[in-house]
């Protein structure tokens, strides 16, 4: 009984840890975020192989002066529009018109920034020979590319001014129908009199600064690059770390992905097969760099050789990713539980498919746990129950034994053994379930399924606060009538730390995303049915066995 207690009292001062640390990371100050946009300030990156042709360093200086604003070009398919300019051919601004900005729903998702909100964008250039880099003014083929009816894909063309030796560089961005997944290609006529062999590089800049988080205090989620190979798997690095250069993660394979991992959405590179060369660098006080660096095969004079690397940019719907790139679904990051939490969102999914409402879903997840640990609850209800009978004969026994602990104690466990009551036995079943319990809670925190979804009436959006705190307050009754079931304590002290819970509770959740208060309602309500029920069972039948003696 007392270890349950200790338990109890450390959650209880677990959360205001919790609380105290999420209210310093709510109310303190932004970083100042730097003053330049991500086109035009970041540098060029250096492959560490050595010795192969043309395989220089680039300089930080543009291949040729690029103007103040450079000309840019749109391109609009059926699910997102691209802003692409003309400086490095970079991918400036992008938006999903799918999802909605989290603070004005009218407004489009905008992932690729140019600085509106934050400084990110998706850039590559060639490496050698003075070829063009991110940094060089291309012409554009068109002011606009907007893919038609009937067309499954459409194309920007981009070409660079000729080097000085005669080669031309062109490059290339599709985008598909229905489809984040993008390709961006070089093709390179060699009309030089030697042969070259340079490499070129995908990455993305983007500003230290955390993307949207959900709402709970104490709740933060990861903003950074992220590296996977076949043998390293799946890889994140903190912007800290970078900055503090102590990152550690791969840099050379033969297969892998680089990508720039925030809440609900990522964008990466996946290129297709061969030796590649990972980095993570900090460009400037608050910019940061990540991608990797790909060597093209060798051009004689007067060929033409291509290189094409998929892009995804887009919401992190686990059937997208898993098409895009093997393990790339990782970034859908349910931590240490992902054993877990994966096979918990396929029965939620699967649930959605049933009634078309992720509400609902949830509703029926929350059941369906409730009925697969029924048999460990009911172990545990029945344990405090008999406890709570045995409340009254505790505290006479601590009236009668005062102060002398060790006759206390041997008392208690005489009584026990006597009523057949296992102390832990109300513990030690519910320890069992709290790793699948939690790993809902990143499932229902992290999904973008989540992410405007709507339940009914009021709650419009899963992934916000209620916005009328409903639900936040029928969790914190539940909580109470739970408490109030619970056999009180023997220490006074402890019964009003159990009687703060719910209060402290009801506060932290005041904040937290609707789906999650959700799934804590229906479970504290189905928790309470099968308590009382059982409850009712154990008092009749001490009840009955009282009048069977008289």
């Amino acid at each position: 009984m007392d270890n349950r207690r200790l338990i109890l009292l450390l959650v209880f001062s677990f959360s205001l840890v919790m609380l105290w640390d999420g209210w310093q990371k709510h109310n303190q100050p932004k970083a100042p975020a730097t003053a330049a946009a991500a086109g035009g300030t970041a540098g060029v990156p250096t492959p560490t192989a050595a010795g192969a042709p043309g395989a220089v360093a680039v300089p930080g200086q543009p291949a040729a002066p690029a103007p103040v604003a450079a000309p840019k070009a749109i391109i609009r398919t059926d699910v997102l529009v691209a802003e692409v300019s003309a400086q490095g051919g970079d991918i400036v601004r992008l938006e999903l018109t799918k999802h909605h900005s989290s603070e004005d729903s009218t407004r489009n998702y905008v992932l690729f920034d140019n600085g509106e909100k934050h400084n990110y964008a998706a850039q590559t250039g060639l490496i050698g020979n003075g070829l063009p880099n991110h940094k060089t003014l291309f012409t554009l083929g068109a002011a606009e590319a907007t893919l038609k009816d009937g067309q499954d894909a459409v194309t920007l063309r981009l070409d660079a001014p000729p080097t000085a030796d005669g080669i031309k560089v062109a490059k290339l961005i599709t985008f598909n129908r229905g489809s984040y997944q993008a390709e961006v290609s070089y093709e390179i006529t060699n009309g030089s009199g030697a042969p070259i062999a340079p490499h070129a590089y995908f990455q993305f800049t983007r500003d230290g600064q955390p993307a949207e988080q959900p709402g709970g205090f104490g709740v933060q989620t990861f903003t950074g690059p992220a590296f996977y190979t076949e043998t390293e798997k799946y890889q994140k690095v903190a912007f800290e770390d970078i900055a503090a250069k102590k990152a550690k993660f791969v840099t050379k394979a033969a297969d892998g992905w680089a990508a720039m991992v925030q809440h609900y959405f990522v964008a990466g590179w996946a290129p297709t097969g061969g030796e590649r060369e990972f980095f993570a660098n900090q460009v400037s006080s608050d910019l940061y760099s990540a991608g990797v660096i790909l060597p093209v095969a060798s051009i004689a004079p007067g060929q033409v050789g291509k290189l094409a690397v998929p892009l995804y940019a887009g919401p992190q719907e686990q059937s997208r990713l898993e098409t895009f790139a093997k393990g790339f679904d990782l970034v859908v990051d349910y931590g240490w539980l992902t054993i877990i939490a994966a096979p918990l969102f396929w029965v939620l999914e699967w649930f959605h498919k049933l009634t078309g409402n992720w509400g609902w879903a949830i509703i029926l997840v929350t059941i369906a746990l409730k009925a697969l640990f029924f048999p460990l609850s009911a172990a545990s209800y029945k344990s405090m129950a008999k406890m709570k009978t045995l409340g009254p004969r505790l505290q006479r026994m601590k009236e009668q034994y005062g102060d002398d602990k060790m006759k206390m104690q041997q008392a208690m466990m005489d009584l026990y053994k006597r009523e057949k009551v296992n102390p832990l036995g109300g513990c030690l079943p519910i320890l069992i379930q709290i790793p699948v319990f939690i790993a809902l809670y990143w499932v229902l925190l992290g999904v973008v399924e989540m992410r405007g979804a709507p339940w009914l009436g009021w709650i419009q959006d899963l992934s916000v606060k209620d916005p009328y705190y409903i639900l936040p307050l029928i969790m914190g009754a539940t909580s109470f009538i739970q408490t109030k079931l619970n056999p009180a304590p023997p220490d006074p002290i402890q019964a009003k730390v159990m009687m703060m819970m719910p209060i402290l509770f009801t506060f932290m959740f005041l904040w937290f995303p609707a789906g999650l208060v959700l799934y804590w309602v229906v479970n504290n309500v189905l928790s309470i049915a099968q308590q009382w029920q059982i409850t009712r069972m154990i008092d009749a039948g001490g009840k009955a066995a009282n009048d069977a003696k008289a």
